[in-house]
C-alpha cells in the first residue's frame, strides 16, 4: 500500500508568516527573472564583460605620465677622455668628472599608439566575447526558469496526491466507524476491522511522506524565486497542472548552436590576430624634462630644460616559429568546432523530435490513466456497497481501495509527465518564457 503513494515521488523529485503568498506559474517565473541568483549572476557576467570591453578600448587613447627624481651623487661620476683634448700627449687618457652633487629632474611624457594590430584584434575578440556571455546568459535564464516550472508542477502534483489521500482517509474513517459499530453488535469479527485500520495507517504514512516531500519542494521553489524561507506560500490553482503549457511551440531557437557559432567566430578572429602579429606596431611619443643642478659649496644652481618627440617602430622579425604553431593550433580548433556544431545540430534536432513524440506518448498515457481511474472509482463504489450488504469480505474492499489509490496516483503521474514532456520540448527549442 505504501508503495502506491511512493511511486509518484520518483518522478516528483526534490522543492511561515501569518498569511501564505498565492503563486501561479507566471508569477513564479516573473519573480525568478529578478530574484533567482543564477540569473542575476549571469547578468552580472554580461555587465562585467561590457566593462572589460570599455577598459580595453582605452588602449587607443594617449597615455600621459609624469615622473620626478631626486639624485644625490656622493661621488661625482666620471669618464675617460683622450688627453689630447686638453693638450695632453696623444694616446693617453684623462679622467673627467661630469655633473654636480644634487640633481632634481622632472619629466612629463606622452605616448600615443598609431598602429597596433594586437589592439585591433583584442577589440574584435572582446566584442565576440560579449556575444558569448550574452548567449550564456540566455541559456542560464532558460535552464533556471525550466527548473522553476518543473518544481512548480511537481509541487502541484504532490498537492493533488495529498487531496486524494485525504479523501480516501475520510472514506476509510467512515467505514471503520461503521465496522466498529457492527463489531459491537457481534455482526463482524475484529479481524475485519483491523484490516481497515491497517489500510488507514498506510494512508496516514503515505500522507506524511507526501507532506515531507511537499516541504522540500516548497523550500526549493522559495530558493529559486527568491522568497524568504519562513514565508508561507500556496499555489493559485491545483488545476493548472492539467492545462497545457504549449502556448508557442513553433518558434525554434537553439542557443547552444548560437554559442558554438560565436566560438567559431572567435576562432576566426584569433586566426586574424595571429596573422596581424606579423605586422609592426607604430607609436608616437613626446616629452618635456627639466633638470635642476646644485653644488652649494660653489654656489652653482642651474636648471636645464629639454624636450623631445619621436616615432617608435616595434617589429618582431623572428619569434622562434611561435606564431606559426599558434596558427596550427587555431586551425585544428576550428575543425573541432565545426564538427561540434554539426554534431550539436543533429543532437538538438533529435532531442526536439523525441520530445514531440514523448508528448504524444504522455497524452495517450493520460487518457489511459483517466479511464483506469473511472473504472477504479466505479469498482470501489460497487465493492463498498456489496461489502455493506455483506456479500463480499474486507479483503475485496481493501483491494478495491488499493486499486483506486493506484489509479489516482497514475493520473497525477500522467499529468506531471505530460507537463514535464512539454517543458522539455520548450526547453529544447529555447522557448521557455
Amino acid at each position: 500500500m505504501r508503495k502506491v503513494f511512493l511511486g509518484v515521488l520518483v518522478v516528483l523529485g526534490a522543492g511561515s508568516g501569518a498569511s501564505a503568498q498565492v503563486l501561479d506559474l507566471e508569477t513564479c517565473l516573473r519573480m525568478a527573472d529578478t530574484a533567482n541568483l543564477s540569473i542575476v549572476n549571469s547578468r552580472l557576467d554580461v555587465a562585467v564583460n561590457k566593462s572589460q570591453v570599455s577598459s580595453y578600448l582605452t588602449a587607443r587613447y594617449p597615455k600621459i605620465t609624469a615622473t620626478g627624481d631626486y639624485k644625490y651623487n656622493a661621488i661625482i661620476p666620471g669618464q675617460l677622455l683622450p688627453a689630447e683634448i686638453f693638450g695632453g700627449a696623444p694616446g693617453t687618457y684623462q679622467a673627467v668628472k661630469f655633473g654636480v652633487p644634487y640633481v632634481f629632474s622632472n619629466t612629463v611624457q606622452l605616448q600615443q599608439i598609431l598602429f597596433n594590430p594586437q589592439v585591433n584584434y583584442g577589440i574584435s575578440a572582446l566584442k565576440i566575447q560579449q556575444e558569448l556571455v550574452e548567449i550564456q546568459q540566455r541559456i542560464t535564464e532558460r535552464d533556471s526558469k525550466t527548473q522553476v516550472a518543473s518544481t512548480f508542477f511537481n509541487l502541484q502534483a504532490v498537492n493533488k496526491q495529498i487531496d486524494f489521500v485525504d479523501s480516501n482517509l475520510v472514506n476509510i474513517e467512515r467505514l471503520i466507524g461503521n465496522m466498529e459499530a457492527m463489531e459491537k453488535q457481534k455482526m463482524v469479527v475484529q479481524t475485519e476491522v483491523d484490516k481497515l485500520r491497517i489500510n488507514r495507517l498506510n494512508s496516514v504514512n503515505a500522507k506524511q511522506t507526501l507532506l515531507a516531500n511537499k516541504d522540500q519542494l516548497e523550500m526549493l521553489l522559495k530558493i529559486l524565486i527568491g522568497i524568504p524561507e519562513d514565508q508561507k506560500i500556496t499555489l493559485a490553482s491545483d488545476d493548472l497542472v492539467e492545462k497545457s503549457i504549449l502556448v508557442d511551440g513553433n518558434t525554434i531557437n537553439y542557443p547552444e548552436l548560437e554559442l558554438v557559432g560565436a566560438q567559431i567566430r572567435m576562432n576566426e578572429a584569433e586566426k586574424k590576430g595571429n596573422n596581424m602579429a606579423y605586422l609592426p606596431s607604430l607609436s608616437f611619443y613626446a616629452g618635456y624634462n627639466y633638470t635642476y643642478n646644485m653644488k652649494p659649496e660653489d654656489k652653482v644652481r642651474q636648471g636645464i630644460p629639454s624636450a623631445f618627440l619621436g616615432i617608435r617602430l616595434d617589429w618582431t622579425l623572428f619569434d622562434g616559429m611561435e606564431k606559426y604553431y599558434k596558427q596550427k593550433v587555431t586551425k585544428v580548433t576550428h575543425m573541432k568546432l565545426e564538427n561540434q556544431e554539426e554534431l550539436l545540430n543533429q543532437q538538438l534536432h533529435m532531442q526536439t523530435e523525441n520530445a514531440k513524440r514523448q508528448i504524444e506518448i504522455q497524452v495517450n498515457s493520460l487518457g489511459i490513466a483517466q479511464e483506469q481511474l473511472k473504472l477504479s472509482q466505479s469498482v470501489y463504489k460497487q465493492t463498498e456497497l456489496r461489502y455493506n450488504e455483506g456479500t463480499v469480505d474486507s479483503n475485496d474492499l481493501v483491494k478495491a481501495s488499493t486499486d483506486l489509490q493506484q489509479a489516482q496516483t497514475n493520473v497525477v503521474l500522467a499529468y506531471v509527465q505530460l507537463r514535464q514532456a512539454e517543458l522539455e520540448y520548450l526547453k529544447n527549442i529555447g522557448n521557455v518564457k
